[in-house]
């Protein structure tokens, strides 16, 4: 009889999954690797998963509930609209630091050939990532940072600026940490325009 609760055996499950993705050689990644992994049959993991689909989706909560989260701890924390944008960003360029395997998915890269409904969800994290960020920065621009019809854009770049450093950083094997030079980076980003 197995020592290891219900609940466990799924995270170890996903845990396995992420760290497969952390060392990606091109190869998809197969119920059958995973299973050998955890030393289980492919019968054990689908006990727990009714499909690599739902270990799929097992991962996108994870991110959507990590990331979420600290947005709300930012927002809540952070009094100033152009303190919680930059704190928005930073912690996006850490998260994909923290976890590689998981910038896979974030980036979709290890998705690809998957269930759609799961790069659906991937595009869905990112409207609601971009729309964090048009909060944070309509507070600015209400708060005299920035410009109110400048808000949309500024939260487009930011979004196109962080998924630019995850793809560079799981591109190179995870060697380019997305985070180096981010400050300067973000400040540039943000800087109010000069007026002629």
């Amino acid at each position: 009889m197995s020592s290891t609760k219900p609940g466990q055996r799924k995270l170890q499950i996903l845990q396995a999954l992420a760290g497969m993705l952390e060392h990606p050689k091109g190869d998809k990644i197969t119920t059958a690797a995973l299973a050998a992994r955890l030393s289980l049959s492919e019968a054990a993991l689908y006990r727990h998963f009714a499909s690599k689909a739902q270990m799929f989706e097992g991962l996108i909560d994870f991110i959507e509930s990590s990331v979420f989260g600290l947005i709300n701890q930012i927002a809540e924390h952070e009094e100033r609209g152009i303190d919680q944008a930059q704190a928005i960003v930073r912690m996006l360029l850490a998260f994909a630091a923290n976890n590689p395997g998981m910038t896979r998915v974030l980036i979709g890269d290890a998705l690809v050939g998957e269930d759609e409904r799961l790069q659906l969800r991937m595009n869905q994290f990112y409207d609601k990532v971009e729309l964090a960020c048009k909060q944070a920065l309509r507070l600015a621009a209400s708060q005299g940072m920035g410009l109110e019809d400048e808000v949309a854009a500024r939260a487009g770049l930011l979004v196109s600026y962080v998924t630019g450093r995850w793809h560079r950083f799981a591109k190179s094997g995870f060697r380019h940490n997305p985070a180096d030079g981010a400050p300067v980076q973000i400040a540039l980003l943000l800087a109010a325009p000069q007026m002629a």
